[in-house]
């Protein structure tokens, strides 16, 4: 029952290879809260300081009722690791979660899903990407991340405009808004996606809980892309994580000569998947014939309506800033005629005008 792998977890100092180590000696969460010390301390690798807790199980249980009390006032369950409703994948991994703290739409837990993760000092062309490849794999795969700043959060950020779903697994109790900058953000996944934890409430954000976490991210993912990382970066670990439990791992190219990108780089030449569109990612995971409206179907809509001549001006665009004076020398057009057709495209959601008279392509998913 899930009171009693509630109560197992909250067992100060067991830590999770001394949880799984004794219940797959008893058998199950009841029987090693039923054992003796005695009893518990004949199982291989296990030390008299994991097992002090356990000396009181009925303390244990009376925590483990405190916490579902919890849940359930808040809105919120838990998905033990013996019952259906757990995620298969997740449970493939080395080290699964016993338990999962859930509020959402838990129907998203056994749904396709892609993590996306990167840098939270990410940069404008980082975090344009991520929202915009969120956007468009939405309609196909549910996207999952760290609700971190940067990456993550434009990536559920994305997931959500679309119209998709999005898990954000977090490094601390769903009672935590962490960080404090997305608390709206939180507050949207809460109701139309879903946020993931293994800790209890009150869990604080420390730094130690999120490589922890982003074994969680892998492991309920058919893959993860990468969109900017540094070379030491738990996108990276994250990444590693993904190749040890057999998941396919993605990555976007960066500039050259930013060490944003260096990450991502690296994992090129590893051998991970390189990512221009949506697309590559589906026909990896061979959702490709699902796929065939993706990458810029909305925005297809919205250009069949537009001025053929603001048409032909917006195949000059590209999606990084250009200075105005060069679509001109590019477009043969007038200046006058320039401004006019830049206007039009730009009321379509087409293009956005740049500070300093320049001008980018909006890519789908772009807000």
């Amino acid at each position: 029952m899930v009171l009693d792998w509630i109560s197992l977890c909250l067992a100060p100092g067991l830590g999770l290879a001394g949880f799984w180590r004794l219940v797959e000696h008893f058998g199950s969460p009841g029987r090693v809260l039923a054992a003796s010390q005695t009893e518990l301390l004949k199982v291989p690798g296990i030390q008299p300081r994991q097992v002090g807790a356990l000396a009181c199980p009925k303390g244990l249980r009376q925590r483990g009722s405190t916490e579902l009390e919890l849940l359930l006032k808040k809105n919120c369950f838990a998905v033990d690791f013996s019952d259906v409703s757990y995620p298969e994948l997740l449970r493939q991994i080395a080290d699964p979660p016993p338990v999962l703290f859930l509020r959402g739409c838990k129907e998203l837990l056994h749904r396709n899903s892609l993590a996306i993760v990167g840098s939270r000092a990410s940069t404008a062309y980082g975090r344009r990407t991520a929202r915009s490849l969120a956007a468009d794999l939405a309609p196909y795969l549910t996207i999952v991340s760290g609700m971190a700043l940067g990456i993550d959060a434009e990536a559920h950020g994305g997931a959500l405009a679309a119209g998709g779903g999005t898990i954000a697994v977090l490094g601390c109790g769903l009672d935590v808004i962490y960080p404090m900058q997305n608390r709206r953000l939180y507050e949207q996944i809460g109701q139309s996606g879903l946020l993931v934890t293994e800790y209890p409430f009150g869990t604080s954000p420390e730094g130690f809980r999120f490589p922890a976490r982003n074994r969680i991210i892998a492991g309920l993912s058919l893959g993860v892309l990468v969109v900017e990382a540094a070379r030491k970066s738990g996108s990276l670990i994250t990444a590693e994580m993904a190749l040890e439990s057999g998941r396919e791992v993605f990555a976007v190219p960066g500039q050259v000569d930013s060490f944003k990108s260096e990450g991502t780089h690296w994992l090129l030449k590893e051998g991970a998947k390189l990512v221009q569109s949506a697309r590559d990612v589906l026909e990896e995971l061979n959702l490709a014939a699902d796929s065939t409206s993706a990458n810029g179907k909305a925005a297809d809509s919205r250009a069949c309506s537009v001025d053929p001549e603001a048409l032909q001006l917006l195949n000059h665009i590209e999606p990084y800033p250009q200075a105005r004076e060069r679509l001109c020398n590019d477009s043969g057009l007038t200046a006058a005629r320039i401004n006019e057709l830049l206007l039009l495209l730009e009321l379509e959601g087409l293009i956005e005008m740049l500070p300093g008279d320049a001008v980018r392509r909006l890519c789908p998913g772009d807000v």
